[in-house]
């Protein structure tokens, strides 16, 4: 089973900036095409830091450090001067879920997306990876059936019944062994796309109490 990677949802056309960008100019772009923030690149496309609107608008109220007065009325400042830095980024390559609980541990609306040399292809928004719980049930219902029941737990495709409604999966049917019954509901819940699960799958036999008592037995001293 596989999960949703964050190449698979990012936008790869993505507005950035260099560090020596006018403050004015970086306006600009966030207002022409309505975007929160851009990334500030170095010349081999490596992220340096991210201009939000946020660091715009701490940099057009009056300054009450006279460094930062003296250093203001030196000359315009630029994307390098206003931007947070070091920036958060997330690897193509990562999981969705991670991406999402980066955003929320940070307090992040978006995050650029670099590869394996740490160089920009790509940025994923908060919008982009809630279209994660949007897949279609039918698509839920048939990774359930195929990736889960079938390939990795190798279950028959009619042991289980699979019904999803707006992401809620209801599981009925039985399983052979008790011990099974975990992984099922384990892997269902980390399905992309899978709000909640109601599982109402009984087990033919219970080998749980057979194993506890094997695995009592071997660890009795001699």
């Amino acid at each position: 089973m596989k999960h949703i990677k964050v190449a698979d949802l990012m936008t790869d056309e993505v507005v950035s900036v260099a560090p020596g960008t006018a403050f004015k100019d970086v306006a600009k772009l966030l207002a022409q095409y309505d975007i929160s923030g851009v990334p500030v690149l170095d010349d081999e496309d490596r992220v340096l830091g991210v201009v939000s609107q946020t660091d715009l608008l701490a940099h057009t109220a009056p300054p009450h450090d006279p460094a930062r007065q003296s250093s203001t009325a030196a000359g315009p400042p630029t994307a390098g001067d206003v931007m947070s830095a070091p920036a958060v980024t997330v690897h193509a390559e990562e999981t969705v879920p991670d991406a999402a609980r980066l955003m929320t541990r940070r307090g992040i609306e978006r995050l650029p997306v670099v590869d394996v040399e740490d160089r920009l292809v790509g940025i994923v928004t908060r919008r982009d990876l809630l279209r994660m719980f949007l897949r279609p049930d039918s698509e839920i219902r048939r990774r359930i059936t195929d990736e889960i029941l079938v390939e990795a737990l190798g279950f028959s495709a009619g042991d289980i019944d699979v019904h999803v409604v707006d992401g809620i999966v209801a599981l009925d049917g039985h399983v052979e062994r008790r011990s099974q019954l975990p992984a099922l509901l384990s892997l269902v819940e980390q399905l992309d796309g899978v709000v909640a699960v109601a599982s109402h799958v009984s087990a033919r036999t219970d080998d749980t109490a057979t194993a506890q008592a094997d695995h009592a037995r071997h660890a009795m001293p001699w």
